[in-house]
């Protein structure tokens, strides 16, 4: 299946190329990469040194989104705090040098970790071709302050985008827009020579997918160069049921996702990417059981980023056991001999990867 190209995950591979792991850790560097490859080939459930993990610096925000599971069942009942830092340095001890990538973000406002710098200056001091983001709600009022302190130790800062106005406002309840968009304006100013890229994510949900291409406009005013949208996912919302789903099929959300585009082709200094809206919806559509494994900010693996609720599934606690240790469990051997089989587990069930179906459009669209 062709889709457009993602310039943003070329750009990162480029840079990551340019600072590779040097002396004796590239053979290790490289080893793991030949090991990760002939574990697939055999099909075995076993992985190899990570090459992307997701730490929850933590759970705690300051705003209220319909769109974020921690406000519905399961994430009032989890535990909420922040990553231990002298914990998420050994974690990272152990992921270097095979790890490519690093994110720094989860379920909560990752700028409310105030130990931040420091722990990109201890990615860096690693390998500083490590890839490194975080995504935020720009909605702190030491938002560009802390932004101007992580600039140039950071490679993508992912910013939270629902809606413009009072539809924005809506979905991200406790926000205000002008607030909102008055910080956005700053940091795009203050990054445009400094390392980091500075892109949006919009979550389309009924309440405002009709504003998609009005937020590629403000993107473009704001010198955005990158909008990705992506579908609610129910997985871990006990409000809704696979039926939500059935909004994205309608002739109405079809047609305001190509005046996106339309409106990203006219203005030509924005690039939209979309969620894999043509492969089947089926358990090995996705890849987080092989990659990108997430760390709750208490040091549980578990399994998926759109549902990072140690309470309901982990493979047990990294900062106890080690990495390597967690992601080998017989429990996640299961879990992958799972995706093997394409046998969706009950911890996936309502997933957008397994329940939305492909939907239909005359054109192909760059895939995040």
């Amino acid at each position: 299946m062709a889709f457009g190209i993602n310039k943003r995950r070329i750009r990162k591979a480029l840079r990551r190329l340019q600072s590779l792991p040097g002396g004796w850790n590239f053979f290790l560097y490289s080893g793991n990469k030949i090991r990760t490859w002939w574990l697939r080939t055999i099909k075995s459930p076993k992985v190899a040194h990570p090459s992307s993990i997701m730490l929850e610096v933590t759970n705690q925000c300051n705003l209220r989104c319909i769109t974020c599971p921690r406000e519905y069942q399961y994430g009032e009942e989890m535990a909420k705090g922040f990553m231990n830092l002298d914990a998420l340095k050994k974690v990272v001890d152990e992921a270097y040098p095979y790890v490519d990538s690093i994110g720094l973000t989860g379920l909560g406002e990752t700028l409310m970790y105030k130990q931040l710098p420091e722990a990109l200056d201890y990615i860096r001091s690693k390998n500083k071709g490590i890839i490194t983001t975080i995504s935020i709600n720009a909605h702190l009022p030491g938002t560009v302050e802390m932004v101007k302190k992580i600039a140039d130790k950071l490679d993508t800062l992912q910013i939270s985008m629902d809606g413009v106005g009072q539809v924005y406002e809506d979905v991200r309840l406790r926000s205000d827009y002008d607030f909102f968009y008055n910080n956005v304006k700053e940091i795009v100013a203050w990054c445009k020579d400094k390392r980091a890229e500075v892109m949006f994510n919009f979550v389309a949900v009924k309440e405002n997918y009709h504003t998609m291409a009005e937020v590629i406009e403000v993107a473009s005013e704001l010198g955005v160069v990158d909008v990705n949208i992506t579908p609610f996912n129910v997985a871990a919302v006990t409000a809704h049921g696979i039926d939500y789903y059935d909004f994205f099929h309608t002739e109405a959300f079809k047609q305001e996702l190509l005046r996106a585009k339309e409106k990203a082709d006219q203005l030509k200094n924005v690039t939209m990417t979309v969620w894999d809206i043509k492969s089947p919806n089926e358990f090995q559509k996705c890849h987080l059981p092989w990659g990108h494994f997430y760390i709750s900010w208490d040091g549980y693996a578990t399994p998926c980023c759109a549902k990072p609720f140690p309470k309901e599934l982990n493979f047990g606690n990294v900062f106890d056991d080690g990495l390597m240790h967690c992601l080998n469990t017989p429990g996640y051997l299961e879990f992958r001999e799972m995706w093997y089989k394409n046998e969706v587990p009950s911890f996936c069930e309502k997933c957008h990867m397994v329940d939305l179906k492909p939907i239909d459009l005359p054109i192909e669209l760059p895939v995040n």
